[in-house]
């Protein structure tokens, strides 16, 4: 089954919040390397769900303005 660009780029927001989070609690522990390793899961997983949520925009967008 295909996923739409949107339901991809809530999938990765969802996995970012996650290693966010888990990087804060390992950084308030005293654990900043590990927390650095969140941090870096994260942010891909951010570039990830915003190349999906700018192509669906795209298609969203071209879709529309080709009914006018």
């Amino acid at each position: 089954m295909k996923h739409s660009h949107y339901e991809q780029a809530a999938k990765h927001y969802t996995e970012a919040a996650k290693h966010h989070t888990e990087a804060h609690k390992n950084h308030q522990g005293g654990n900043d390397e590990k927390a650095a390793e969140h941090a870096h899961i994260a942010h891909g997983h951010d570039v990830q769900a915003d190349e999906h949520a700018k192509e669906a925009a795209k298609k969203h967008s071209g879709k529309y303005s080709s009914q006018k």
